[in-house]
């Protein structure tokens, strides 16, 4: 009965927060009484104040809860939602967003936070104004570099650089779209909605890239940093930005773990080609042929590098290494 009126209440304060101008902060949580103050404080400074936090825990076993009881005090509950935990509480990373962003208000943009960051005050309202020079109709996603940070916030240098414009091929080759700044308009929520569910091997950020460039829709990008990105030992992620450390992992990694995912991605997205664009849905087909084992599979390779030239990654050297990977299949 308690959860039923949970899911009541939620639904009541998506109406009345429906406008277009409002923001639905997505804060997904675990174990993160360590930072999470901090990041709530910054929450309170933005300069776009129109925004509510939709939060859900992910089975905490700290003090998380009651920070987050202290923080629906001070802001008050119409403004601190709590999304209930529901059955098989421990979602994960792109299930605890999931299920976030589906009771996020319909006309509302999205924005997902992490617990251990800190915002910079116009994180919002950068994002806000970027979105919307893009029609309402089209899906727009909108992501920005981050201030690396230690864990005490003592900076450390720049997330790597973005490109000024990208695509949906280079899209599928790596993700610039790093989750934790990310904001996404209301038809970029809506295309995701009607993409679910969200696929369990890949995380949130790169499924909202690939749908919302896959759609056809914008992706914008800002080389000014957002936020301060905190790296400490119990990162979920984490970034490197430094382009050695991030070739030395992807080479620990190897072309195996890279190529199960770009081929689980090309079968989940024709899986929802109803939601693409025609000539993404051309290329998935393509892309989807070059899975053949052996000589025939390594031709029809080199084929599709040869006609899809923007099957690429943004840098030289880690496209010499997608490249590398790919043939090899």
């Amino acid at each position: 009965m308690q959860q039923t009126s949970q899911h009541a209440l939620i639904k009541h304060r998506n109406t009345a927060a429906g406008d277009g101008s409002s923001v639905a902060i997505l804060l997904s949580l675990y174990n993160g009484a360590s930072y999470l103050q901090q990041q709530l404080d910054s929450l309170q400074q933005q300069t776009w104040s129109n925004w509510t936090l939709f939060w859900r825990d992910d089975g905490s076993t700290d003090s998380t809860l009651t920070i987050m009881q202290q923080f629906t005090r001070a802001v008050g509950p119409a403004r601190c939602v709590e999304v209930p935990a529901g059955k098989g509480a421990h979602l994960g990373v792109t299930g605890s967003y999931a299920t976030l962003l589906e009771q996020a208000p319909a006309e509302a943009a999205v924005a997902f936070c992490d617990q251990d960051d800190v915002w910079f005050p116009d994180k919002l309202e950068r994002g806000m104004r970027a979105l919307a020079t893009v029609p309402g109709q089209t899906p727009a996603l909108y992501c920005t570099r981050q201030t690396l940070t230690n864990k005490t916030l003592t900076p450390l240098s720049l997330s790597p650089e973005l490109p000024d414009t990208t695509s949906f091929l280079p899209a599928m080759t790596q993700n610039i779209a790093t989750g934790c700044t990310l904001m996404l308009s209301p038809a970029a929520c809506a295309l995701l909605r009607k993409a679910m569910p969200a696929p369990t091997f890949l995380l949130h950020d790169w499924w909202a890239y690939l749908m919302v460039a896959g759609a056809g829709g914008r992706v914008l990008t800002d080389n000014q940093p957002s936020l301060f990105y905190r790296q400490h030992e119990k990162n979920a992620v984490g970034a490197r930005s430094h382009f050695l450390l991030r070739a030395l992992a992807a080479l620990r990694r190897g072309p195996t773990a890279f190529m199960n995912i770009f081929r689980a991605n090309t079968l989940y997205l024709l899986r929802r080609k109803t939601l693409l664009a025609p000539e993404t849905v051309k290329a998935l087909d393509l892309l989807q042929k070059t899975q053949q084992p052996g000589w025939r599979g390594l031709l029809t390779r080199v084929s599709a590098l040869h006609r899809l030239k923007q099957l690429r990654r943004h840098k030289t050297l880690e496209d010499l290494v997608f490249r590398v990977w790919f043939l090899l299949g």
